[in-house]
């Protein structure tokens, strides 16, 4: 590919035999041609030795100018890329790679760029904060990186981005990575890139190819327990648990914990330090299942994943092929499974027919098929255990001596039962997961689900204000409990209901309003106190 010999001695040494396809596709684009580059592939398929081996390359080390910078939406996946560009360019003395991220001292980062910065690895918020201080300088970049684009867009990076492209040297060249194309990168594409070369991985907004796709319809009581039955089915089961909220994480994650397994959660409310640990012990696999909000999704750079498990889907179908794609590291068949309940059998549809995957319905796993799984998956480690004969030697005269009394069978017994009697003692007397259908939604649900997205014929709906949104994880079945918990599980009608990052609008009925303003305004929601206010008032016709 001409990648010179420092670079491919630290290829070598990081165990890298073959490229990926986006490797192979990028790498030599990027190395010996000038255009600008679109490059569509999934989570997980090698982007950042895509656009990093040949960026180090390219980069002049004889000037301290910055001629490099990525831009990535989260600081776990700054912190990779850094890590990542680190171990490309450790035989490359002279290089400086500085990573500049919110949630750490910006006055260190500063000192970093003071000492010189050949590439910036940085997140939008935190860069345009430098360079309002004017404690770094973008005018000379030569080369633009753009990782994970969709998620920037998703995580409300829009203005941001427009703002440093703004800044940048009209003769840089743009390399733009992203799992999805959604418009609004395609509008990027055309206002800020020269003529892009567009090079796709797979097919565009598709999911991995490796991960096969299952959902369980499930009642709400019972998700957590049909969790653990996941769990408990997957005998050496290493995934991801995604939930929506914070709260929700957290209180997942110390359920399971509860119980037993090992897992703890990530989301926005730890410390960079607390998040460190936990991804570093999930790293070491210390840890069997994670718990995370989606901010997880990005930086999350962990082998051999076999899981992925929505507790809660997402609202936006790429955040779900981001989840998912989490499991697509090595050529194995790995699993994506959805937890819903009757009313999002329409979502499963949906996704099926943006990602043109087909996804499974699924039973949950019985009693006795979860401890026939287990049982038989400690007969396989017993079978493979390696024995350390010169450590045990010594003390078998003794063992023998004490177990002589116990025959075969009785010995074998004894020995599984150790391991083994934890699920016979839970699932003995567990009662098993039903699973609804159809007849079991209330007549209401049942013309809500034959409604899904159309809005109410009723007239007199108005508009009310919430401070609240995406963002603070608030999503429609959320302002629907709210709404109904104010008027103690009463069932209010609701109409259109509008979610945006920072604040939401939904319609009630007219003679309501005043009164639910009053009701929702003060409470506590994510720690957030919300207001609730009239947005405008309109009158529904009736459609004809």
């Amino acid at each position: 590919m001409g990648l010179s010999p420092l670079i491919l001695k630290a290829v070598s040494e990081l165990k890298y035999e073959q490229p990926t396809p986006v490797q192979t596709k990028v790498i030599p684009v990027i190395l010996n041609q000038t255009d600008d580059i679109v490059a569509l592939a999934q989570t997980g398929t090698g982007k950042t030795a895509a656009f990093g081996l040949p960026l180090i390359q390219l980069i002049d080390t004889g000037t301290q100018a910055i001629q490099g910078l990525i831009l990535a939406p989260t600081r776990e996946l700054c912190l990779q890329i850094t890590d990542d560009l680190l171990s490309f360019a450790q035989y490359i003395d002279s290089i400086r790679i500085v990573p500049v991220y919110g949630g750490a001292s910006i006055e260190t980062q500063i000192k970093a760029l003071k000492n010189g910065a050949h590439i910036v690895v940085a997140t939008p918020g935190r860069l345009i904060d430098l360079l309002n201080r004017k404690a770094l300088h973008i005018g000379k970049v030569k080369y633009l990186v753009l990782d994970e684009a969709d998620e920037m867009l998703n995580k409300g990076f829009a203005s941001d981005i427009e703002t440093i492209l703004g800044k940048l040297p009209k003769e840089r060249r743009t390399f733009l990575f992203s799992a999805t194309m959604p418009a609004e990168i395609a509008a990027i594409t055309h206002k800020y890139m020269n003529r892009p070369l567009e090079i796709i991985v797979g097919t565009k907004n598709t999911g991995a190819e490796n991960v096969q796709h299952i959902y369980y319809v499930v009642h709400a009581k019972d998700k957590y327990l049909l969790l653990k039955r996941i769990i408990d089915y997957n005998p050496g089961l290493y995934g991801i648990v995604f939930c929506r909220t914070r709260k929700e994480t957290q209180e997942i994650a110390d359920k399971l914990m509860h119980d037993g397994y090992n897992a703890d959660a990530l989301h926005g409310d730890l410390s960079q330090s607390q998040r460190d640990f936990v991804m570093n012990r999930f790293r070491l696999r210390q840890l069997e299942v994670l718990v995370a909000t989606d901010v997880a999704a990005r930086g999350l750079d962990v082998d051999d994943l076999t899981h992925v498990i929505h507790y809660t889907l997402p609202d936006d179908t790429e955040v779900y092929t981001h989840r998912s794609g989490r499991t697509e590291r090595t050529n194995k068949k790995n699993v994506s499974i959805a937890l819903i309940n009757l009313r999002e059998k329409y979502r499963i549809r949906e996704l099926e027919k943006s990602l043109q995957k087909k996804f499974s319905p699924a039973q949950p796993p019985t009693n006795r098929e979860i401890c026939e799984k287990q049982l038989f998956h400690l007969i396989d480690r017993i079978e493979r255990v390696e024995v350390e004969h010169s450590d045990i030697e010594p003390y078998l005269p003794l063992i023998f001596k004490k177990l002589s009394w116990i025959d075969r069978e009785e010995l074998i017994k004894r020995l599984v039962s150790i391991e083994f009697n934890r699920f016979l003692e839970y699932y003995r007397n567990a009662k098993e997961i039903d699973m609804p259908t159809e007849t079991t939604l209330p007549v209401t649900a049942k013309r809500e689900k034959k409604k899904q997205n159309i809005l109410p014929n009723a007239e007199g709906y108005v508009r009310l204000f919430i401070n609240a949104g995406k963002s603070s994880g608030l999503y429609p079945n959320d302002i629907i409990s709210l709404v109904n918990s104010v008027y103690s599980g009463k069932r209010i009608k609701i109409g259109k209901i509008q979610l945006l990052d920072n604040f939401s609008f939904f319609e009630v009925p007219h003679d309501m309003a005043e009164e639910l303003c009053n009701r929702l305004s003060h409470i506590i929601y994510e720690g957030k106190k919300l207001s609730v206010s009239l947005a405008e008032s309109r009158g529904r016709k009736k459609s004809k």
